[in-house]
């Protein structure tokens, strides 16, 4: 048995007995519903990341796409996945209801994966298309779903989204390791293929329970799904083949990303401007907390441009200039990249659930704004490990491993401060009947972030050489190095002008907390 495969067994081994523990600690306090929902995002997760281990590394080995191109690509995939929730989550909230839209993404994503199987450039970009249809409603619904089973002011909320939080990042730590190990060292359409296997895993699971969500869920208004349109089809058979449709738009945007661009800035200004004429319609209270909500939202773009360059550049500099040797073994960087995010999430998560616990006694948590400025900190110092990594290595051009496991750490810390909040602060600060769609609007700010992480990791790219082989990783080191070290800058950046403008973000919140 190699390293590799030793390495991915004890992670599974770690991640039940995590599951265990949290079950322990908190199914007694949380909804039961949490589980079922847990277990379903798990299995979407692991599928989803175990794909974007590979997204990359495909298209500059396979496709021999540059790193500019395939940072690029790779940015306009991304986000789109993030930009479809909004569409997702307004169409959930107004007929299909969150069941009906968790199965329709469920399906669209599944066969995505399987699509992604089968070995030729034109099913590579047809599979991202129908991944990309499914997410946006599987993604958005499922979150705003679990957020149902609180109140507003239910003070278990932030430890119940970091639990489910950490489901999701089960999936994705065995996604990345196991996909990353099977598609760069056995075979690409293997890794892509089996994560579609626990896609249909994912959907199984929550179609079996449904039973257990009570009455949460349905269409809000099921006579309109009935109604024909144009005389041919129900309206819920419509919405469903327009999912279908959405496919082969997507994939045409994915591979002329420049138009995606274009299309981008204004959908995100129609949207903000969208949410505050809605927000006049709501009492004051109400209409602020949309305000603040909005606020923090528009922060995450910062966040995740910057934060998501561990799928784009930073799994390029890891294949490239990080010694990823061990005991004599070099490891599958794809692997090691991909996985140990999600490894720190998994074994901080039940720490923090206890911290904010603990903190929510004592009457000391701090507000949600300023739990997203210390996001940011941690961000740019994790960068800026990776700049010091670098430092000790230019003479070989490849960082020491220690460097590149610290950093992620601090960066993982930084994410657990922000991303977990940030889904209960949507549920928390939404009115019911616009959950969906903002929970979309949280997806959105991700979708810019991503692209912006594709335009910075194409900033990164390193050159290649006349016979097509990348530069010498004493060459290429720096470029990585001069782009961690000003993500670093820009994120301490935020850091301080969120944690400067949380007083005016917390009076918007008008008392939820």
């Amino acid at each position: 048995m190699n390293l590799d495969v030793l390495l991915i067994i004890i992670g599974a081994i770690f991640s039940a007995v995590m599951i265990g523990v949290a079950y322990v600690i908190n199914h007694k306090e949380q909804p039961k519903q949490i589980w079922m929902l847990f277990f379903t995002e798990m299995w979407e997760r692991f599928s989803f990341y175990g794909m974007r281990a590979l997204l990359i590394l495909y298209m500059t080995h396979v496709l021999l796409f540059p790193d500019k191109d395939a940072n690029l690509q790779y940015g306009a995939y991304n986000a789109l996945v993030y930009t479809m929730p909004l569409l997702g989550g307004w169409l959930a909230d107004r007929l299909l209801g969150f069941r009906k839209s968790i199965v329709l993404g469920g399906i669209l994503m599944a066969i995505g994966h399987l699509v992604l199987a089968i070995p030729s450039e034109a099913t590579f970009f047809l599979g991202l298309g129908f991944l990309i249809s499914g997410n946006g409603f599987f993604k958005p619904n499922i979150s705003s779903l679990l957020g149902r089973y609180y109140t507003a002011q239910d003070p278990r909320k932030d430890a119940g989204y970091s639990i489910f939080y950490m489901g999701v990042n089960i999936g994705a730590f065995l996604g990345g390791a196991i996909c990353g190990y099977l598609g760069t060292k056995i075979n690409w359409h293997l890794g892509f293929g089996i994560a579609g296997v626990f896609m249909v895993l994912g959907l199984v699971v929550f179609l079996a329970y449904q039973r257990i969500l009570g009455e949460e869920g349905f269409p809000p208004e099921p006579e309109k799904l009935a109604q024909k349109v144009g005389g041919i089809m129900s309206m819920e058979w419509a919405l469903y083949t327009g999912a279908f449709l959405l496919v082969p738009i997507a994939v045409f945007l994915v591979q002329f990303h420049t138009i995606m661009e274009v299309l981008l800035y204004p959908l995100g200004g129609a949207a903000l401007i969208y949410v505050i004429y809605e927000s006049f319609k709501f009492e004051k209270e109400l209409r602020q907390r949309l305000w603040a909500a909005s606020i923090m939202i528009v922060f995450t773009v910062v966040f995740w441009g910057c934060y998501e360059q561990s799928g784009g550049s930073l799994n390029l500099m890891a294949e490239r200039n990080v010694d990823m040797t061990v005991f004599g073994t070099k490891l599958s960087s794809a692997m090691v990249n991909n996985a140990v995010n999600p490894f720190y999430i998994i074994f901080l998560t039940p720490l923090f659930a206890l911290m904010w616990n603990f903190l929510e006694r004592k009457k000391w948590d701090p507000s949600t704004p300023m739990k997203f400025g210390l996001a940011f900190l941690f961000l740019g110092a994790g960068y800026y490990i990776f700049y010091l990594g670098g430092a000790v290595g230019k003479d070989t051009g490849m960082m020491p491993m220690i460097y590149f496991l610290l950093a992620y750490l601090v960066i993982t810390t930084g994410e657990l401060f922000l991303s977990p909040i940030g889904l209960s602060m949507i549920t928390k600060l939404s009115p019911k009947q616009m959950v969906g769609f903002m929970m979309g609007l949280w997806f959105l700010a991700s979708a810019f972030g991503q692209h912006f992480a594709g335009v910075i990791g194409s900033w990164m790219s390193v050159p290649h050489e006349a016979s097509g082989a990348v530069v010498s990783a004493v060459a290429s080191l720096p470029i990585y190095m001069k782009g961690v070290n000003q993500i670093a800058i820009g994120s301490l950046a935020a850091g301080v002008s969120l944690i400067l403008l949380s007083p005016l973000v917390r009076k918007f919140m008008n008392g939820v907390h």
